[in-house]
Protein backbone atom coordinates (compact mmCIF):
# COMPACT_ATOMS: atom_id res chain seq x y z
CA UNK A 1 0.00 0.00 0.00
CA UNK A 2 1.16 3.61 -1.05
CA UNK A 3 1.80 6.00 2.07
CA UNK A 4 -0.07 9.34 1.82
CA UNK A 5 1.51 12.90 2.69
CA UNK A 6 0.24 16.25 4.17
CA UNK A 7 0.28 17.03 0.46
CA UNK A 8 -1.98 14.67 -1.10
CA UNK A 9 0.76 12.43 -2.93
CA UNK A 10 0.89 8.80 -2.89
CA UNK A 11 4.24 7.53 -1.89
CA UNK A 12 4.87 3.48 -2.77
CA UNK A 13 7.81 1.28 -3.49
CA UNK A 14 7.27 -0.63 -6.70
CA UNK A 15 9.20 -2.97 -8.45
CA UNK A 16 11.28 -0.79 -10.06
CA UNK A 17 11.64 2.14 -7.84
CA UNK A 18 9.78 4.77 -5.28
CA UNK A 19 6.30 6.04 -7.36
CA UNK A 20 5.12 9.11 -6.18
CA UNK A 21 1.42 10.26 -7.31
CA UNK A 22 1.53 13.60 -6.74
CA UNK A 23 -1.86 15.31 -7.24
CA UNK A 24 -2.14 18.31 -9.92
CA UNK A 25 -3.19 21.64 -7.87
CA UNK A 26 -4.28 23.11 -11.29
CA UNK A 27 -6.85 20.28 -12.16
CA UNK A 28 -9.02 18.67 -9.43
CA UNK A 29 -8.70 14.70 -10.66
CA UNK A 30 -5.38 14.78 -12.56
CA UNK A 31 -2.19 13.65 -11.18
CA UNK A 32 1.62 13.01 -12.36
CA UNK A 33 3.51 9.61 -11.46
CA UNK A 34 6.89 9.72 -11.25
CA UNK A 35 9.56 6.82 -10.89
CA UNK A 36 12.48 7.72 -8.42
CA UNK A 37 12.07 11.30 -9.33
CA UNK A 38 11.22 11.35 -12.83
CA UNK A 39 7.99 11.72 -14.13
CA UNK A 40 6.52 8.82 -16.01
CA UNK A 41 2.67 9.90 -16.83
CA UNK A 42 -0.03 12.58 -16.00
CA UNK A 43 -3.51 11.41 -15.94
CA UNK A 44 -7.26 13.17 -15.99
CA UNK A 45 -9.41 10.80 -14.41
CA UNK A 46 -12.02 12.87 -15.29
CA UNK A 47 -11.10 13.82 -19.19
CA UNK A 48 -8.73 11.29 -20.23
CA UNK A 49 -8.58 13.28 -23.46
CA UNK A 50 -6.79 16.17 -21.53
CA UNK A 51 -3.00 15.61 -21.93
CA UNK A 52 -0.28 17.13 -19.75
CA UNK A 53 3.46 16.36 -21.64
CA UNK A 54 4.01 17.43 -25.40
CA UNK A 55 5.48 14.17 -26.39
CA UNK A 56 2.33 12.45 -25.43
CA UNK A 57 0.15 15.01 -27.38
CA UNK A 58 2.39 14.12 -30.34
CA UNK A 59 1.90 10.15 -29.52
CA UNK A 60 -2.09 10.77 -29.54
CA UNK A 61 -1.84 12.97 -32.86
CA UNK A 62 -0.58 10.33 -34.24
CA UNK A 63 -3.17 7.96 -33.30
CA UNK A 64 -5.72 10.15 -33.96
CA UNK A 65 -4.50 10.40 -37.93
CA UNK A 66 -3.50 6.92 -38.80
CA UNK A 67 -6.85 5.71 -39.13
CA UNK A 68 -10.49 7.63 -40.03
CA UNK A 69 -11.76 9.35 -36.26
CA UNK A 70 -13.24 7.31 -34.07
CA UNK A 71 -12.36 3.56 -36.12
CA UNK A 72 -11.46 1.47 -33.58
CA UNK A 73 -7.99 -0.60 -32.98
CA UNK A 74 -6.27 -3.19 -32.35
CA UNK A 75 -3.03 -1.54 -30.13
CA UNK A 76 -0.17 -3.03 -28.61
CA UNK A 77 1.30 0.02 -25.62
CA UNK A 78 5.29 -1.19 -24.62
CA UNK A 79 5.45 0.33 -20.87
CA UNK A 80 2.21 1.29 -19.26
CA UNK A 81 2.73 3.76 -16.77
CA UNK A 82 -0.52 5.35 -15.51
CA UNK A 83 -1.98 4.21 -19.19
CA UNK A 84 -2.35 7.47 -20.11
CA UNK A 85 -2.79 6.70 -23.82
CA UNK A 86 -4.67 3.58 -23.18
CA UNK A 87 -7.64 5.73 -21.42
CA UNK A 88 -7.13 8.11 -24.47
CA UNK A 89 -7.61 5.80 -27.01
CA UNK A 90 -10.99 4.30 -25.03
CA UNK A 91 -11.94 7.36 -24.85
CA UNK A 92 -11.30 8.42 -28.83
CA UNK A 93 -11.69 5.36 -30.62
CA UNK A 94 -14.32 2.80 -28.71
CA UNK A 95 -14.41 -0.20 -29.34
CA UNK A 96 -10.81 -0.63 -29.72
CA UNK A 97 -8.43 -3.46 -28.78
CA UNK A 98 -5.53 -2.31 -26.60
CA UNK A 99 -2.86 -4.99 -24.87
CA UNK A 100 -0.60 -2.70 -22.39
CA UNK A 101 2.29 -4.49 -21.29
CA UNK A 102 3.99 -3.47 -18.06
CA UNK A 103 7.27 -4.95 -16.45
CA UNK A 104 5.97 -3.16 -12.91
CA UNK A 105 3.57 -5.66 -11.55
CA UNK A 106 3.28 -3.44 -8.17
CA UNK A 107 3.16 0.05 -10.36
CA UNK A 108 0.31 -1.65 -12.20
CA UNK A 109 -1.39 -2.32 -8.35
CA UNK A 110 -0.80 0.99 -7.13
CA UNK A 111 -2.14 2.66 -10.15
CA UNK A 112 -4.88 -0.12 -10.54
CA UNK A 113 -5.82 0.83 -7.05
CA UNK A 114 -5.40 4.66 -6.83
CA UNK A 115 -5.96 5.99 -10.49
CA UNK A 116 -8.28 2.94 -11.76
CA UNK A 117 -8.90 3.02 -15.34
CA UNK A 118 -12.86 2.41 -16.64
CA UNK A 119 -13.15 -1.47 -17.01
CA UNK A 120 -12.81 -2.38 -20.69
CA UNK A 121 -12.82 -6.03 -21.23
CA UNK A 122 -10.94 -4.76 -25.09
CA UNK A 123 -8.24 -3.27 -22.38
CA UNK A 124 -6.31 -5.81 -20.96
CA UNK A 125 -2.87 -5.08 -18.93
CA UNK A 126 -0.05 -8.03 -19.16
CA UNK A 127 2.70 -7.84 -16.55
CA UNK A 128 5.70 -8.95 -18.83
CA UNK A 129 9.05 -8.05 -20.28
CA UNK A 130 8.11 -5.91 -23.57
CA UNK A 131 10.47 -7.13 -26.04
CA UNK A 132 9.41 -11.01 -25.10
CA UNK A 133 5.94 -10.05 -25.32
CA UNK A 134 6.67 -8.73 -28.57
CA UNK A 135 7.94 -11.36 -29.64
CA UNK A 136 5.08 -14.15 -28.49
CA UNK A 137 2.91 -11.67 -30.47
CA UNK A 138 1.15 -13.06 -33.44
CA UNK A 139 1.98 -11.78 -37.25
CA UNK A 140 -0.32 -8.83 -38.06
CA UNK A 141 -1.99 -8.70 -34.94
CA UNK A 142 -1.84 -4.91 -34.28
CA UNK A 143 -3.11 -1.83 -36.55
CA UNK A 144 -0.34 0.54 -33.60
CA UNK A 145 2.66 -0.48 -31.62
CA UNK A 146 3.36 2.29 -29.13
CA UNK A 147 6.41 2.16 -27.44
CA UNK A 148 7.14 4.54 -23.91
CA UNK A 149 9.67 2.18 -22.11
CA UNK A 150 12.26 3.58 -19.66
CA UNK A 151 13.97 2.03 -17.21
CA UNK A 152 16.09 4.69 -14.88
CA UNK A 153 14.56 7.29 -17.28
CA UNK A 154 16.18 5.45 -20.26
CA UNK A 155 15.10 2.80 -22.62
CA UNK A 156 16.48 -0.47 -22.48
CA UNK A 157 18.97 -1.57 -24.88
CA UNK A 158 17.01 -4.79 -26.10
CA UNK A 159 14.59 -2.37 -27.79
CA UNK A 160 16.80 -0.23 -29.69
CA UNK A 161 18.19 -3.06 -32.03
CA UNK A 162 17.16 -3.70 -35.61
CA UNK A 163 16.15 -7.36 -34.74
CA UNK A 164 13.56 -5.20 -32.24
CA UNK A 165 12.31 -3.42 -34.88
CA UNK A 166 11.56 -6.46 -36.84
CA UNK A 167 9.65 -8.36 -34.78
CA UNK A 168 7.55 -4.74 -34.49
CA UNK A 169 7.23 -5.22 -38.01
CA UNK A 170 5.81 -8.17 -38.13
CA UNK A 171 3.21 -8.24 -35.06
CA UNK A 172 2.01 -4.86 -37.35
CA UNK A 173 -0.31 -5.87 -40.03
CA UNK A 174 0.74 -4.36 -43.40
CA UNK A 175 -0.63 -1.11 -43.16
CA UNK A 176 0.15 -0.65 -39.65
CA UNK A 177 1.90 1.85 -37.30
CA UNK A 178 5.04 2.30 -35.06
CA UNK A 179 5.00 5.32 -32.69
CA UNK A 180 7.60 5.23 -29.91
CA UNK A 181 8.80 7.69 -27.56
CA UNK A 182 12.50 8.67 -28.04
CA UNK A 183 14.41 10.57 -25.64
CA UNK A 184 18.03 11.87 -26.60
CA UNK A 185 20.00 14.99 -26.15
CA UNK A 186 23.15 16.88 -27.92
CA UNK A 187 24.48 15.03 -30.20
CA UNK A 188 21.70 13.29 -30.47
CA UNK A 189 24.15 10.07 -31.75
CA UNK A 190 20.51 7.87 -30.09
CA UNK A 191 17.96 9.35 -31.97
CA UNK A 192 19.77 9.44 -35.23
CA UNK A 193 20.14 5.74 -34.93
CA UNK A 194 16.82 4.79 -33.78
CA UNK A 195 15.43 6.47 -37.23
CA UNK A 196 17.76 4.65 -39.48
CA UNK A 197 17.94 1.31 -37.64
CA UNK A 198 13.70 1.58 -37.45
CA UNK A 199 13.93 2.90 -40.89
CA UNK A 200 15.22 -0.71 -42.33
CA UNK A 201 12.36 -2.79 -41.76
CA UNK A 202 9.44 0.20 -41.32
CA UNK A 203 10.71 2.70 -44.25
CA UNK A 204 7.83 5.25 -43.76
CA UNK A 205 8.81 7.68 -41.45
CA UNK A 206 8.95 11.01 -39.56
CA UNK A 207 9.91 12.72 -36.42
CA UNK A 208 8.31 14.93 -34.56
CA UNK A 209 9.50 17.59 -31.42
CA UNK A 210 10.51 20.48 -30.60
CA UNK A 211 12.65 22.37 -32.93
CA UNK A 212 15.27 23.07 -30.14
CA UNK A 213 15.58 19.06 -29.29
CA UNK A 214 15.88 18.38 -33.08
CA UNK A 215 18.43 20.75 -33.66
CA UNK A 216 20.71 19.54 -30.82
CA UNK A 217 20.77 22.40 -28.61
CA UNK A 218 18.98 20.32 -25.28
CA UNK A 219 17.21 17.05 -24.16
CA UNK A 220 14.09 15.97 -24.64
CA UNK A 221 11.37 13.51 -26.34
CA UNK A 222 11.45 12.77 -29.91
CA UNK A 223 8.40 11.02 -31.26
CA UNK A 224 8.91 8.73 -34.17
CA UNK A 225 6.55 7.78 -36.29
CA UNK A 226 7.30 4.75 -38.76
CA UNK A 227 4.97 2.70 -40.95
CA UNK A 228 5.09 0.71 -44.49
CA UNK A 229 2.79 3.64 -46.24
CA UNK A 230 3.58 7.65 -46.22
CA UNK A 231 2.65 8.85 -42.76
CA UNK A 232 0.00 11.67 -42.69
CA UNK A 233 3.28 14.31 -42.28
CA UNK A 234 1.18 17.30 -43.34
CA UNK A 235 -1.57 16.98 -40.73
CA UNK A 236 1.11 15.96 -38.03
CA UNK A 237 2.69 19.26 -39.12
CA UNK A 238 -0.63 21.42 -37.87
CA UNK A 239 -1.06 19.82 -35.07
CA UNK A 240 3.00 20.00 -34.27
CA UNK A 241 2.64 23.49 -35.05
CA UNK A 242 -1.05 24.05 -33.57
CA UNK A 243 0.26 23.09 -30.19
CA UNK A 244 0.93 24.93 -26.76
CA UNK A 245 4.35 24.05 -27.44
CA UNK A 246 5.14 24.20 -30.73
CA UNK A 247 6.59 21.35 -32.30
CA UNK A 248 8.56 20.67 -36.06
CA UNK A 249 8.02 17.51 -38.07
CA UNK A 250 11.33 16.02 -40.06
CA UNK A 251 10.39 14.01 -43.27
CA UNK A 252 11.27 13.37 -46.64
CA UNK A 253 14.99 14.71 -47.47
CA UNK A 254 15.07 16.35 -43.78
CA UNK A 255 14.80 13.28 -42.31
CA UNK A 256 17.57 11.79 -44.58
CA UNK A 257 19.74 14.52 -43.60
CA UNK A 258 18.88 14.04 -39.71
CA UNK A 259 19.65 10.11 -40.25
CA UNK A 260 22.62 10.45 -42.66
CA UNK A 261 25.65 8.46 -41.72
CA UNK A 262 24.19 6.73 -38.12
CA UNK A 263 24.66 3.26 -38.06
CA UNK A 264 22.16 0.51 -37.66
CA UNK A 265 22.04 -1.05 -33.99
CA UNK A 266 21.94 -4.50 -33.48
CA UNK A 267 21.82 -6.67 -30.77
CA UNK A 268 25.22 -7.71 -30.41
CA UNK A 269 25.72 -3.70 -29.87
CA UNK A 270 23.02 -2.04 -28.15
CA UNK A 271 23.14 0.10 -25.87
CA UNK A 272 20.28 1.41 -23.14
CA UNK A 273 19.45 5.20 -24.65
CA UNK A 274 21.03 8.38 -23.72
CA UNK A 275 20.91 9.13 -20.19
CA UNK A 276 19.23 12.56 -19.07
CA UNK A 277 21.52 15.22 -18.16
CA UNK A 278 21.96 15.45 -14.07
CA UNK A 279 19.10 18.08 -12.24
CA UNK A 280 16.97 17.63 -15.64
CA UNK A 281 13.75 16.70 -13.70
CA UNK A 282 14.46 18.93 -10.20
CA UNK A 283 11.31 20.90 -11.11
CA UNK A 284 9.03 18.23 -12.08
CA UNK A 285 7.84 18.16 -15.74
CA UNK A 286 9.22 16.27 -18.28
CA UNK A 287 12.02 16.85 -20.39
CA UNK A 288 10.46 18.89 -23.32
Amino acid sequence: MGRRRDTGRIVARVDTGEAELVPDADRPGSWTLLLDGAPQSHVDLADPTHLEFEYVRRLAAALDLVAAAGAPLRVLHLGGGALTLPRYVQATRRGSTQRVVEVDAALVDLVRRELPWPVDPRLRVRIGDARAALTAGRDAAYDVVVADVFAGARTPAQLTSVEYAAEVARVLRPGGWYLANVADGPPLRHARAQVATVRTVLPRACLVADAAVLRGRRYGNLVLVAGRAEPPVPELTRRAAGDWFPGRVLAGEELDRFAGGARVVRDADATDSTPPPPGIFSVGGTPT
